[in-house]
């Protein structure tokens, strides 16, 4: 049953039974300290960690005064020299008369004694319940109709450190950690710019997430941030635990297989996003920030495309699409020529293929089904083993299945082949969540190769391509700047142009400054 308890309404000195917890979070801040105490002992009830420490300042005829916080969420030396030894035992001493007026007491405190950089007033119970939670130690003061909101975090974290989902030759080795504080610096130290915004907001009915949308103000389109504001402001829900229930939520096509919002663990390349006219969303509590807009062609690219010199960018990227069309494409193309129409493939190789398949129990799609499963097991398997004991479950027991299944009669070894150059294809898509929509589409074109041969193959590929083209990500169609054809943003997209001939923005994020690099930088 919710707690009841006494809570003084209107003047100081009445008061009336009133409300839960629940109800009491919504109410002003009172002038009796020991009904604020009462209040957040109702609203913190069975909540062991949370310390209710009172004091009385200017000795035995002083004012009484009371510290708030959660044990374990802020830094216990912070409390102890920056708050309590400067209230009780260097106040006094510095300013012998700590009595009279209540409010100047209150001034005193927040204005001369407390040696903490962060502090703000606290005027409603649902504020200060939040700033308790959030690593602060709320100073109340008898008398006084708010409190000092403190910031003397002090949680554990994880570090910065490199990410482990995106490996880079060259580039800074830093990655986002699970505190939104240190993401926002990590941003700021790359980009010095006071046009560099954060907005914050607390989504999460439960769990007060604390969310922050950063923009560079002058460059991305006010259009594109009030889309992502009241996106975020219509999210309900008990909790926010990682960012993909926020990308979840503000997603355009939730039933689309493809990825409509980019997610890194990279501090540059959100700082290039930011640069682009892009919006930046940072969750606490994950290393994972949400980039939006995004399309395909942002999917395939990685933050190193731009460290490299441009031939050596657009080889790369070359392999990148080449790969990560032979990983859609290859098995369903195998089944169709091999069932269909095998008078397709050269003679040698046909009679190869026919040898191997001869006493095979399965047609060629069972066979191919049977392998991209194993393939995706060992995959799975591999990631939620230890890291040096995945890789090694990976490796050797691909092998072994392979062979295997070859001398048994399984499968034949023209589709180990097959399906080990897809999955091999497959991991040169640097974004996670645009390869795992390939490895389920190829799924797909297989069932439609094995109905309808090339034919099917084709179609399936029309209907993937025509549902690419009918996403978009916050406006942005997904399939730009190829559908519809933008020439001016070709330089950077399978293609990349030299650095120094990227003098405007993508014109598809509609930024509002749209020169990049000087006019003075010519080729010389």
């Amino acid at each position: 049953m919710a707690n009841k308890s006494w809570r003084y309404l209107g003047h100081r000195n009445k008061a009336v039974p009133l409300v839960d917890e629940g109800q009491a979070a919504a109410l002003p801040l009172q002038y009796s300290l020991a009904v604020n105490l009462e209040t957040l002992q109702a609203i913190f009830a069975d909540c062991q960690d949370v310390v209710f420490r009172r004091m009385r300042i200017g000795g035995v005829m002083g004012h009484q005064a009371a510290l708030v916080y959660v044990d374990g969420l802020v830094n216990n030396d912070l409390v102890n020299d920056q708050i309590m030894k400067s209230i009780l035992l260097e106040g006094p001493q510095a300013m012998p008369v700590l009595t009279g007026a209540p409010y100047e007491l209150y001034r005193q405190v927040r204005d001369s004694l407390l040696t903490v950089a962060n502090v703000r007033e606290i005027l409603e119970f649902r504020e200060a319940a939040r700033c308790i939670l959030s690593g602060f130690a709320l100073f109340f003061l008898d008398g006084i109709k708010r409190a000092l909101a403190i910031e003397v975090c002090g949680w554990e974290y994880r570090g910065v450190e490199e990410p482990p989902t995106e490996a880079l030759i060259r580039g800074s080795r830093e990655g986002f950690s699970d505190c939104l504080r240190t993401n926002t610096a990590l941003l700021r130290r790359r980009l010095r710019d006071p046009q560099l915004k954060l907005k914050t907001y607390f989504l999460g009915r439960r769990s007060q997430t604390t969310v922050g949308l950063m923009y560079i103000e002058g460059i991305a389109n006010p259009g594109l941030i009030t889309e992502v504001e009241q996106r975020l402001n219509v999210i309900d829900i008990d909790g926010i635990l990682e960012s993909a229930y926020i990308e979840q939520f503000i997603e355009d096509k939730w039933y689309s297989p493809f990825a409509q919002i980019q997610n890194t663990e990279r501090p540059d390349e959100a700082a290039a996003a930011l640069l682009e006219g892009r919006v930046v969303i940072l969750t606490d509590n994950t290393p994972f920030a949400l980039i939006v807009p995004a399309t395909f062609n942002s999917l395939m690219h990685s933050p190193e495309d731009h460290y490299h010199r441009w031939f050596i960018a657009v080889l790369i990227r070359t392999l990148r699409f080449v790969g990560s069309f032979l990983a859609l494409l290859l098995p369903s193309f195998y089944i169709a020529m091999v069932s269909f129409t095998p008078e397709m493939i050269p003679t040698s190789l046909a009679i190869s293929i026919g040898a191997g398949r001869e006493g095979l129990p399965f047609p060629t799609i069972i066979e191919a089904f049977i392998m991209e499963s194993v393939l995706e097991l060992l995959r799975e398997a591999g990631i939620r083993l230890p890291g040096p004991l995945g890789e090694t479950l990976g490796v050797v027991g691909a092998l072994i299945l392979g062979q295997a299944a070859v001398q048994a009669g399984i499968v034949s070894s023209a589709m180990v082949i097959v399906v080990a150059l897809t999955a091999i294809a497959g991991f040169v898509v640097p974004s996670y969540d645009a390869a795992i929509s390939l490895r389920i589409l190829r799924f797909f074109l297989m069932i439609m190769a094995a109905i309808f041969g090339l034919y099917g193959v084709i179609l399936g590929l029309m209907l993937i391509l025509t549902h690419m083209v009918s996403l978009k990500s916050f406006g942005v169609p997904y399939l730009k700047p190829w559908a519809p054809w933008t020439a001016a943003d070709l330089k950077d997209s399978i293609y990349r142009a030299a650095l120094f001939r990227e003098r405007l923005r993508p014109v598809y994020h509609k930024p509002l400054e749209a020169r990049r690099i000087g006019r003075g930088n010519k080729k010389r």
